[in-house]
């Protein structure tokens, strides 16, 4: 993987790409480590810029055609011990599920409900999957470059998508995303996601911190990993719906 990448970043400065092709090698560019561990701060701005920090340990696992994801709040005392585990398909919607502590009981998260906001945050339920090319349709003809960057156009195949369509600004020297923009059911800007502080190991990068925008309500939750590990030897087994509880 690590020198097919380096072998199309290369080429890319020497011939057009596409922007499925240029999608793809972003994915590539941030796929394959196998399974990952991880801490995350999860930091709720308001409108009047009150704040609201979570933090939870994060656990994934890459598959064929299925990524796992467990993710559980640690802090502070009214979410803590939340969890929602998620199986991110490709030829189907993803199979999510919450566990709220204070009913003890594991709630099932419907396919028209994706849209909904996860946890009071700007990220919905669906911002949450793995990013995969197949679950897009991308514009024809070659991928336009501006300052460095290439604007890619995305529409979701998902009927049960809260966006119509999703613009990428991607690197064009290592193929990361550096900014998306979300498109609501009205064909409006909804939010804005800027991507930083990636982490490169070996050959593959994760992402180190998130921060959506919600221009329409003028809310912003920031996502901050750290203690990022990979290959740690999670097993699907760890995934399994009875670690909920």
């Amino acid at each position: 993987m690590k020198y097919l990448l380096i072998f199309l970043i290369s080429i890319s400065n020497l011939i057009a790409l596409t922007n499925l092709e240029v999608a793809q090698n972003s994915e590539n560019a941030m796929s394959g480590f196998g399974d990952a561990t991880s801490t995350m701060d999860m930091t709720l701005i308001n409108a009047a810029g009150q704040k609201k920090i979570r933090s939870m340990k994060m656990q994934v696992l890459e598959g064929e055609d299925e990524d796992k994801s467990l993710m559980e709040f640690l802090t502070p005392a009214d979410v803590k011990g939340t969890k929602f585990l998620s199986y991110e398909h490709v030829q189907k919607d993803d199979d999510q599920w919450l566990y709220l502590p204070a009913l003890k009981r594991v709630k099932r998260i419907a396919s028209k409900n994706k849209s909904g906001a996860f946890m009071g945050s700007e990220f919905s339920y669906e911002d949450l999957s793995a990013f995969n090319v197949k679950k897009y349709i991308y514009n024809e003809g070659d991928a336009p470059l501006k300052d460095g960057l290439y604007v890619i156009l995305s529409k979701p195949v998902s009927k049960y998508s809260g966006y119509t369509k999703l613009i990428s600004y991607i690197d064009k020297k290592t193929f990361l995303v550096q900014k998306m923009e979300y498109f609501d059911r009205k064909r409006e800007l909804l939010k804005i996601a800027i991507f930083e502080d990636y982490k490169h190991f070996s050959d593959v990068y994760r992402i180190g911190k998130i921060t959506m925008k919600n221009v329409q309500n003028d809310k912003t939750t920031i996502l901050i990993w750290s203690n990022q590990k990979i290959n740690t030897g999670l097993k699907s087994k760890n995934f399994h719906k009875r670690y909920l509880k």
